[in-house]
């Protein structure tokens, strides 16, 4: 058995109405691990302990950071979804940030020469195809691989409260979707990281230690209101919570509103019914070559609704299945060869559901008994009340 060495400070204090603190501001339980220890950060935008960024506060504090590593959209937070973001040096503080997204996807060993303590901290939310949980996976090989103490500054899962979906098929496997997992897991990316050394999902000696400093009065019925976006096109938590659902069109020639001021918010198309609500996307920071950019896409906005009534708290399938009978020229609804979309979805089965006509019922009675197993499997990693 792997031997994990796990600070589980478990919520005990879960008041009614008492306010939700993340890992990073109880810097009182994880502070002392870092004091006189050299350390890299793994971090972005949303690394905040209030309004100030965490690298700032350690560094404020004496802790020694001499390495930054960022991930997708970079170490500020504002590049393309799959822009290639390059190293560079910190502005703010001098640090060198080495980029985990890309070509390279892991630290070295060069790149942790001197380091004692690995530490990350950045704001999922809790989708299998958002690459944070792909980075963290990548940084937590690195330091099995090379013998350092990694410690995750747990933050809630703003869609922590519900699990659905198909569970990712292995074959399937990218940096959208690396684990046999469900589309929406229900697990903050601390409980997410014990899973995969449980599991077995990552390979790794004995002796390594995992500590997740866990967030205090959150439960996974706790409707988080995100401080920071999480990326530049989740700019609310409208868009965050409909994201499980329209980034499928990702893999389609749909717009989902890049471009706009409603990303993951609204969908449209320029074929669709000439009729209703229409938007157009344009080149504008953070989605500077958007799908369908300068056309009229005519669609759908969801930007009002309410997503928990029209969902049910479930990975809903009616609006792909809406423009999917709207396109006109089927064949042509998946880009290129749909692998894609597949990526996405983790087979090439709902692809070949939609194109047979299967009802979202019939499609959702597909994904068991995976789906189950996997509900029950996640409970022996849970740090928080279900």
């Amino acid at each position: 058995m792997r031997s994990m060495i796990l600070l589980s400070i478990c919520l005990l204090q879960l008041a009614a109405g008492a306010q939700i603190k993340t890992g990073a501001e109880q810097t009182d339980l994880y502070l002392p691990m870092l004091s006189g220890k050299t350390v890299a950060v793994f971090a972005n935008t949303t690394s905040v302990i209030g309004k100030t960024h965490l690298v700032d506060s350690l560094l404020k504090k004496g802790i020694r950071i001499t390495k930054i590593f960022s991930p997708e959209h970079g170490f500020r937070g504002e590049a393309d979804a799959g822009a290639t973001v390059g190293n560079q040096v910190d502005a703010a503080t001098g640090i060198p940030i080495i980029s985990l997204y890309g070509n390279k996807t892991k630290p070295t060993a060069a790149d942790l020469e001197g380091i004692d303590v690995m530490l990350f901290d950045i704001q999922d939310v809790g989708v299998r195809f958002y690459t944070y949980i792909a980075s963290m996976q990548r940084y937590m090989e690195a330091a099995i691989e090379n013998h350092r103490l990694l410690v995750i500054l747990d933050r809630p899962d703003p869609n922590g409260f519900y699990v659905d979906g198909p569970v990712l098929d292995t074959a399937f496997r990218s940096f959208v979707g690396m684990q046999p997992i469900p589309i929406v897991y229900g697990m903050t990316i601390g409980e997410y990281a014990r899973m995969l050394l449980g599991e077995h999902w990552v390979k790794g000696d004995t002796a390594f230690r995992l500590i997740v400093i866990p967030c205090k009065n959150y439960t996974h019925g706790s409707r988080y209101v995100l401080p920071v976006k999480p990326s530049p096109n989740l700019p609310t938590m409208q868009s965050v919570y409909l994201y499980p659902a329209l980034c499928l069109f990702e893999g389609t020639p749909v717009s989902l509103g890049r471009g706009t001021s409603k990303p993951f918010q609204q969908f449209g198309h320029p074929a669709f019914p000439h009729e209703g609500y229409s938007f157009t996307p344009e080149s504008v920071p953070g989605a500077t070559h958007p799908p369908q950019m300068g056309e009229v896409c005519y669609g759908y906005d969801l930007s009002a609704i309410n997503v928990e009534k029209a969902t049910g708290n479930r990975w809903s399938l009616q609006w792909l299945l809406k423009a999917y009978a709207l396109f006109p020229d089927k064949e042509h609804f998946f880009n290129g060869n749909g692998s894609g979309f597949d990526r996405l979805t983790g087979s090439s089965t709902l692809r070949q559901q939609l194109r047979e006509g299967l009802t979202e019922d019939e499609i959702r009675k597909s994904w068991e008994p995976a789906l189950s197993h996997f509900k029950t499997l996640r409970k022996k990693y849970l740090l928080y009340a279900d």
